[in-house]
C-alpha cells in the first residue's frame, strides 16, 4: 500500500464508508458527480465477500486478500483499486466518521489535533468510530499527499431543538456532552437534497426518513432540516437493529450488573454484538436471511423489527406536528418489499397506504393512489455526500452538513 501518491495529472476522489459489518467505496474522478468505480466489501468476516464495478456496472477484478476483519478489507479495497485504475491519483480522500461530537455541525479537513479529538468519542461509538479513524490513519499512509476530509454522521442533527437533543438527567450531564447525538447523518443529507431536487414542494413539509440497514433509525425533517432522531446518545437506542437492540429501559442494565455479575464489556458484548435481529432470531443479524427461514424464531424477529419502526413513525409525526412523506431507504428500506408492507401495514391513521403491486415491484413511489401521504423508496448515496464535502473541502472551502 506505501508509495501511492496523490496524482499529479488527475487527482481523483475516493470515499470511505466504514458500517459495522461492512466497507463502501467509490472512486470519483477530479469534476462530476457520477464515480468511476464502487465496491462493498460486505458481511465481513468469515463469510466476508467483495465486489468492485465500473461506472457501467460491469465487474471489475479484486485483488486477492483477506475480510475477516474491516482493517484487512481496506487493504484489499485499496489494492484492487490501485490495479483497475493505475492512472488516476487519488487528489483527496473523504470519509465517514460516525461521530463528530456536540457542537461540530460542518465537515472538516483532517489533521493530527482532529482524529486525537475524534478517537476520545470512540467510546460513543465502539462499533464504528475505530473502524473510521482506522480507515483515515489507512489512508494517510497509503496517500500521504493527499487531503483527508472527516465527514460527520452526526452534524446534519445539530439543528435539532434543545427538547429534542437532550435527556432528563442533571444539567451538568448535558455539558459533559451526554445528550442525543442522531446519526446516519450523511444519508439524511442526501436523501434531503435528493427531495429538493426531484420534489421541492414536498421537501419544503413534513418528511420522516426510515434508514434501515444492519444499522436503522428514523429521522424527522422540517423543511429540510433534522428536528428528531430515533437514535441518541450512541448508535445503540431508537430501532432495533442487525446486532443491537434499539431502545430499551435502562433499569435492564441495572439488573444484569447487580443481579447477573455481568461486566461492563459483557455488557457492551451484549448490546453491540449480540442483541437486535440477530439475538432475537438465535440465526443471523441478516435481513435476507431471515426472510428466507421458516423458522418461527425469524418470523418474530421481523415483527418486533417493524412493529417498533411503526411506533418510532408515531413519535416522530408527534415532533413534526403531522406526516406529509414517508421515505424507506438504505439495504433493507431499498430492497425488502416485505419489511415496507409491514411497516405501512395499519398505518392509515396517519394517512399511509401503500399500493402491493407497486411496492412488490420496489418502485420509486409505493404509496397508493389517492393517499394522504407520500411513501417513497430513496436509494441513498452517502459516499455522493462524502465527494461533494471532501472535493469543496479539499479544494479550500467550507461544506456546511445541513
Amino acid at each position: 500500500m506505501t508509495g501511492r501518491t496523490a496524482g499529479a495529472k488527475m487527482g481523483g476522489i475516493l470515499t470511505l464508508n466504514a458500517g459495522s459489518s461492512s466497507l463502501k467505496f467509490a472512486l470519483f474522478g477530479p469534476a462530476g458527480e457520477a464515480p468511476l468505480a464502487t465496491g462493498l466489501a460486505d458481511r465481513i468476516g468469515l463469510q466476508g465477500s467483495l465486489r468492485l464495478k465500473d461506472s457501467a456496472g460491469a465487474a471489475l477484478p479484486v485483488a486477492p486478500g483477506s475480510l475477516t476483519s474491516h482493517a484487512q478489507a481496506l487493504h484489499c479495497v485499496l489494492d484492487s483499486l490501485h490495479a483497475a485504475f493505475p492512472g488516476i491519483g487519488v487528489g483527496a480522500v473523504g470519509h465517514r466518521v460516525v461521530h463528530g461530537g456536540p457542537e461540530r455541525a460542518t465537515h472538516a479537513l483532517v489533521d493530527a489535533a482532529l482524529l486525537d479529538d475524534l478517537a476520545t468519542l470512540s467510546p460513543f461509538a465502539p462499533l464504528h468510530q475505530p473502524h473510521n479513524l482506522a480507515g483515515i490513519r489507512a489512508a494517510i499512509e497509503a496517500f500521504p499527499e493527499a487531503p483527508q476530509v472527516a465527514c460527520f454522521d452526526t452534524a446534519f442533527h445539530r439543528s435539532h431543538p434543545w427538547v429534542n437533543d437532550t435527556y432528563g438527567l442533571p444539567r451538568q450531564l448535558y455539558d459533559l456532552g451526554v445528550r442525543r447525538y442522531g446519526f446516519h447523518g450523511l444519508s439524511y443529507d442526501y436523501i434531503a437534497g435528493e427531495l429538493a431536487r426531484s420534489a421541492p414542494a414536498l421537501a419544503q413539509g413534513r418528511v420522516v426518513i426510515a434508514h434501515l440497514g444492519n444499522g436503522a433509525s428514523l429521522c424527522g425533517l422540517l423543511a429540510g432540516r433534522s428536528i428528531a432522531s430515533t437514535m441518541g446518545f450512541s448508535p445503540l437506542d431508537g430501532l432495533p437493529m442487525g446486532t443491537r437492540p434499539g431502545q430499551l429501559d435502562p433499569g435492564v442494565m441495572l439488573f444484569l450488573m447487580d443481579q447477573q455479575g455481568m461486566s461492563p464489556q459483557d455488557i457492551s458484548d451484549l448490546l453491540y454484538k449480540q442483541s437486535g435481529l440477530l439475538g432475537l432470531s438465535g440465526l443471523s443479524n441478516d435481513m435476507r436471511t431471515l426472510e428466507a427461514s421458516p423458522a418461527p424464531e425469524a418470523a418474530q424477529a421481523i415483527e418486533y423489527f417493524t412493529a417498533r419502526i411503526r411506533l418510532e413513525i408515531g413519535s416522530m409525526a408527534a415532533a413534526l406536528g403531522g406526516i406529509d412523506a414517508l421515505v424507506f431507504s438504505g439495504g433493507i428500506g431499498e430492497n425488502s418489499a416485505l419489511v415496507r408492507a409491514k411497516v405501512c401495514a395499519g398505518m392509515g391513521w396517519l394517512g399511509i397506504e401503500i399500493d402491493t403491486l407497486a411496492n412488490e415491484a420496489h418502485a420509486r413511489v409505493v404509496s397508493a393512489a389517492g393517499a394522504a401521504t407520500d411513501v417513497l423508496v430513496v436509494p441513498t448515496n452517502e459516499e455522493l455526500v462524502i465527494a461533494r464535502a471532501t472535493r469543496a473541502l479539499a479544494g479550500g472551502g467550507e461544506r456546511t452538513a445541513a
